[in-house]
Formats: C-alpha cells, sequence, structure tokens
C-alpha cells in the first residue's frame, strides 16, 4: 500500500553540477550543464514566465498512483477541495462553476534527460462572482513540480510512484497549505521547506559566475548575516560582474568543471578583498543571500530565475538538493 510505503536510503548521489568533495560525490562536477536535447528546440516562451519571479522551493516525496493522463480530472478535484476548504469543510459539488478556477497541466520542456517525468504546473485563478461568465481571470498562485535529472531518485521506487521531488510555489501561503493538503491525501507524498546552506549558496556564487552572459549584466551581490547581536544586521558585498569573472578565471583550473577547493580559494579572495578595504572578517558572518545576472537564491529556500538558457541547470542543483533531503 502506498500509505506503508517508507523511502529506502539511495546513499551517495552520483551526477549533478554542483556539489563537490565536500559532499562526498565526484572531485569534479560540471559548472552549468548546456540546455538538454530535449530542449534545444523548445519555444523559451513556454517557459517565460517562470522568470523573475519568486518562488518558494519545497521537497516532495515521490506521488503515489499520479498520472499525466489524469490532469484535468485531478485539476476538478482539487478546485472542489479548495471550495470545500473555503467553506469551512461543506462538501460541493465537483464540475460546478466555483471562485477559484484550478489548471494543472505539463511542462514537456522542463526535463534533464528523457528519464525525467515531465514538470507538472497548478495554477490558480480568481473570478468575482457577480462577474460575467466569460469575464479574465487572474492568476492568484502557482506551484510546479519538477525533476531535471534526478534519475538517481526515480530508478530506485516502484512502478507506481512519480519522481517530482522539487517543487517550487509563487503566492499565498494559504493556498500553499491547501493544495499541499490535497496532494498529500490523494498522493500519499510529504512536502517538507527546502533550504539553501551557505556552502551550496558559494557553489551558486561560483558557478554562477563562471557562467557567461551579455557584458550588461548586473553586478553579483553577497549578503551576509551578522550573528550575535540585539538587532540584526545585514552586510551587503557587490562585485561588478566582469570583476567577479576575472578572478574566478584565474581559480578555476578546467573550463566547466567545478571543486570545493576552487570554491573556497574563490570566496577566500572575495573575503580577503572585503577586510583589506573595510577590516571586516566576512568569514566570522553567515551567508544568506547570493545574487548574479544567472539566478538570485536566499538561505530560507527562495530562488529567482533570471536567465532562461540556464533554468535548467540551476533546476538540476535544485533536483539534487531536494534529493538529498528526502533519501
Amino acid at each position: 500500500e502506498g500509505a506503508a510505503w517508507t523511502l529506502p536510503s539511495f546513499g551517495r548521489l552520483s551526477r549533478g553540477p554542483m556539489f563537490g568533495r565536500a559532499h562526498g560525490l565526484s572531485p569534479s562536477s560540471r559548472l552549468l550543464p548546456p540546455a538538454p536535447r530535449s530542449q534545444l528546440n523548445a519555444d523559451p516562451q513556454r517557459t517565460a514566465f517562470l522568470l523573475r519571479k519568486q518562488w518558494t522551493l519545497y521537497s516532495v516525496t515521490p506521488l503515489y498512483r499520479f498520472s499525466n493522463a489524469h490532469l484535468r480530472g485531478y485539476a476538478r478535484l482539487l478546485s472542489a477541495f479548495i471550495a470545500a476548504e473555503k467553506q469551512k469543510g461543506l462538501a460541493v459539488e465537483v464540475g460546478v462553476e466555483l471562485d477559484i478556477k484550478v489548471a494543472v497541466s505539463s511542462l514537456p520542456d522542463l526535463k534533464g534527460s528523457d528519464q525525467d517525468q515531465a514538470a507538472i504546473l497548478v495554477q490558480l485563478s480568481s473570478r468575482s462572482p457577480a462577474s460575467l461568465k466569460n469575464s479574465e481571470e487572474k492568476l492568484i498562485w502557482s506551484g510546479w513540480f519538477c525533476s531535471v535529472s534526478g534519475d538517481d531518485l526515480s530508478k530506485n521506487v516502484p512502478e507506481d510512484f512519480t519522481c517530482l521531488p522539487l517543487f517550487l510555489v509563487n503566492g499565498a501561503e494559504s493556498y500553499t497549505s491547501i493544495v499541499g493538503s490535497w496532494f498529500q491525501k490523494t498522493f500519499d507524498c510529504c512536502f517538507r521547506r527546502l533550504a539553501i546552506s551557505p556552502l551550496i549558496l558559494s557553489w551558486m556564487a561560483a558557478m554562477w559566475t563562471g557562467c557567461e552572459v551579455e557584458k550588461t549584466a548586473s553586478a553579483m551581490e553577497l549578503v551576509f548575516s551578522v550573528p550575535c547581536l540585539p538587532q540584526p544586521l545585514d552586510i551587503s558585498y557587490a562585485i561588478h560582474p566582469e570583476d567577479a569573472k576575472a578572478l574566478w578565471d584565474t581559480v578555476q583550473k578546467a573550463p566547466g568543471e567545478i571543486t570545493q577547493e576552487e570554491v573556497d580559494v574563490f570566496m577566500d579572495c572575495l573575503y580577503s578583498h572585503f577586510h583589506r578595504h573595510f577590516k571586516i572578517h566576512l568569514s566570522a558572518t553567515k551567508l544568506v543571500k547570493v545574487s548574479t545576472a544567472i539566478a538570485s537564491a536566499h538561505c530560507d529556500g527562495i530562488i529567482k530565475f533570471l536567465q532562461s538558457q540556464y533554468l535548467t541547470g540551476v533546476l538540476m542543483l535544485l533536483t539534487e538538493l531536494a534529493i538529498s533531503q528526502i533519501q
């Protein structure tokens, strides 16, 4: 039975673009992989709506008896569930015109390999009950499940389970809670907020600095939290993108590959430069946010994608983070 099934121990993951020696993976890893073959001919406009929005990250255990063939049915059932929750548990007939419209669709372009499941997008739209039937609807909440190069998880689960370990949300927490509850009850899965450690943030800073972008790219910004103070204090450290790229090029030994040692040297150089000018030891603080031309990430598990050509590469990193949390 689905309710009795528990995740096995998957051991160390052997693929992924980011961790390096610190996590027991291969000594070097690909910086950010090129777009997968399935995305080379894809229309970037199909995923453009994912860019420049703030997404909250969750990890999700495999979904029991989920089927891509039943997405419309799932939308109707979820719509009824939301209406019932809004009416404090009163039953609502499935298929009745509701204040909240639910759409569940597939995003086949967001895959890292042919073995990955297609991403699943859930959108909630609202419409005033007093408005006309064909009036414009307003998107109020979006969430999507995905797995980019998540083969390490999918090959270790029974056939009845669908592996979409990464869930990203943009919208009110109240709807996140309701949607999450429905998925947990329907597919016997479990959601958990996905945080990003300072170590992984430093990897992101190094990896994204090494990516080629247009010359008008924004500055790389690192935000540090100072501990043990009566009032919160953050330090913002902005580096010109060309300077950051030049520094990384002197640190990186093999193009396209990255190691923990290189990340450490890169960050130590930035710390030394900051101390030379401001006499502050950033090594005594906590890295809480990284912003680059590729993406921005916060330790609380907040991400914003800025470049469509690196979208799947960033998602590959986040997928492996999600898998590591549920293994």
